[in-house]
């Protein structure tokens, strides 16, 4: 092996990844040159078996404004949409390793600043073209362009050049960054043939299923790619996404038999639904959080004492008791928690302090006008609920909070990103380095707060470039300190996903990378 991957296996090592399995993973692709021919057709022949049927998901998070452009893929129906015809380079599996993918292996310079990245061989798009490196590259290309409004903008400006050599595609850093394969398989840049320049909603990729027809906020129907290059997914006939964003009707569907599996489960109906017949409830913990964003740079929320008066306001404790119903644990006003291999614990806790607040709120001058938080029912599941005890906290500490619930349709195109005070939700990365640069770092599209801080940007480039994982581990705390007394993010709670499938499902498996098996819940499951 070589010294630099070497050095890569060694800091996984470090993050509690351990050094046979992500080479194990990797091996897994060349290994089927190793086994007999008996042994190839018996696992052909299990494979077939599973084959068959319309898998129907009853999915919320979506609106007529979704696109197909995975760039600006920003709520779980666009997102499970493109699990389903689209792929990246590499994979996060569900114990935190990184899977080859399009990519069927890569290796750095020990300098982490040059990566190699080798393209898969064979590999067709649904339109019956071959994928080649020039089709990656072009697609890390459209994503690092500021025009492009891509959800990976923030992860993509780290890179400061973009080369093909023959089957490679070689990423050259501005700064050293071990971090980088975990970063390029962020959901958003799923390779598109020439990278979707010419039509980034043609829904054309490499995924286990083909498009077959598409209506946001509606329905999407897709039929099962026959020329997939990975056999060990995809297994049924087609599938269908119907958008279902009432969390009761949702509930309804599965139960009445009309969809097989559902996302977003309320948390207060998540213990009922358990005990139906012929349904399985699912929850796993991990890095996924609700919150509250207020844009740092609009008044009156570009006023410190304002935006700290409002954390010191929001009872943590209630809102994951009566919101989470116990499925979820108490966040700190940071997107970071446990579940992350170089969280720093030392962070002072934040709980309601009524008396605090209200001298914070005081300081800040605040005319005493009403505060607007914007809300709706498919922000989070108990958004509006939870938006309501916030302003019962709020006025109990003087401060003039004011609900005002809007249309789920158009949420997360006209309000989310756009308005100054809102609800949201965010899955969560899998790395510190990623949720800071998708949603942080300042010039990052998804920078939902107007978070504007050099010194924490500053921080940010010198994290990816330290290879000692206790002093990375060190700058981290930092930011996580400015970001909690600067940022305009409240994070009160950290939720489990809970989703729930009927009894004709198999092969589900825990995966806290997101909801619905980290999205890949119609690659690999199949009809028992």
């Amino acid at each position: 092996m070589k010294d630099d991957l070497a050095m890569l296996l060694d800091r996984l090592d470090a993050m509690g990844l351990t050094r046979r399995g992500f080479m194990g993973r990797a091996a897994a692709f060349g290994a089927a040159t190793a086994l007999g021919t008996t042994l190839m057709g018996g696992a052909a022949r299990a494979q077939e078996a599973k084959r068959g049927g319309v898998l129907k998901m009853g999915l919320g998070g979506g609106e007529t404004t979704d696109s197909l452009d995975p760039g600006l893929s920003d709520s779980p129906v666009p997102f499970s949409v493109n699990r389903q015809w689209g792929d990246t380079i590499v994979n996060v599996t569900p114990d935190g390793q990184i899977e080859p993918a399009l990519a069927e292996s890569f290796e750095s310079n020990h300098e982490g600043t040059v990566w190699t990245f080798k393209i898969r061989e064979g590999v067709k798009f649904h339109d019956g073209s071959v994928m080649t490196a020039e089709d990656v590259a072009a697609t890390f290309r459209r994503h690092s362009d500021e025009n492009s409004k891509s959800g990976a903008l923030g992860i993509m400006q780290g890179i400061s050049e973009i080369a093909v050599d023959g089957q490679n595609v070689v990423l050259t850093m501005a700064t050293g960054n071990a971090d980088l394969p975990y970063l390029l398989s962020d959901y958003h840049l799923v390779v598109q043939p020439k990278g979707g320049v010419d039509n980034p909603a043609a829904g054309i990729g490499t995924g286990p299923y083909k498009i077959v027809s598409a209506e946001p906020g509606v329905r999407f129907v897709f039929e099962r790619n026959a020329d997939d290059w990975n056999q060990n997914r995809g297994y049924y006939d087609g599938v269908e996404i119907i958008v279902i964003n009432d969390a009761t009707a949702r509930t309804a569907a599965l139960q009445s038999g009309q969809v097989h599996m559902i996302n977003r489960i309320d948390p207060k109906v998540a213990k009922l639904l358990s005990k139906a017949p012929g349904v399985q409830v699912t929850h796993v913990a991990g890095r996924g959080h609700y919150v509250f964003i207020m844009h740092t740079n609009t008044a009156p929320f570009d006023n410190k004492d304002l935006r700290n008066a409002l954390k010191w306001a929001i009872n943590r404790q209630e809102l994951v008791d009566k919101i989470l119903d116990g499925f979820g644990s108490v966040g700190n006003d940071i997107p970071i928690n446990a579940a992350y291999p170089l969280f720093d614990g030392g962070l002072e806790q934040r709980e309601y302090n009524a008396e605090k607040a209200a001298e914070l709120y005081k300081a800040s001058g605040h005319d005493g006008s009403p505060i607007e938080l914007l809300v709706a029912d498919g922000a989070f599941p108990g958004a509006v609920d939870a938006a309501q005890l916030f302003q019962q906290s709020a006025q109990a500490a003087g401060i003039p909070l004011e609900v005002k619930r809007v249309p789920d349709d158009g949420y997360w195109s006209d309000v989310w990103n756009v308005k100054p005070f809102c609800a949201s939700y965010w899955g969560g990365r899998p790395v510190q380095d990623q949720m800071y640069s998708t949603a942080y770092l300042s010039t990052a599209d998804w920078n939902d707060t107007r978070f504007n801080n050099p010194e924490f940007d500053a921080l940010l480039l010198e994290a990816r470039a330290e290879t000692d994982l206790a002093k990375r581990k060190e700058i981290y705390a930092k930011m996580a300190a400015i970001l909690w007394d600067e940022g305009g993010v409240i994070c009160p709670m950290f939720n489990d996903f809970i989703d729930a499938h009927g009894e004709a499902i198999a092969g589900w498996i825990e995966d806290p990378n997101y909801e619905m098996m980290g999205g890949w819940a119609s690659s690999k499951t199949w009809f028992a």
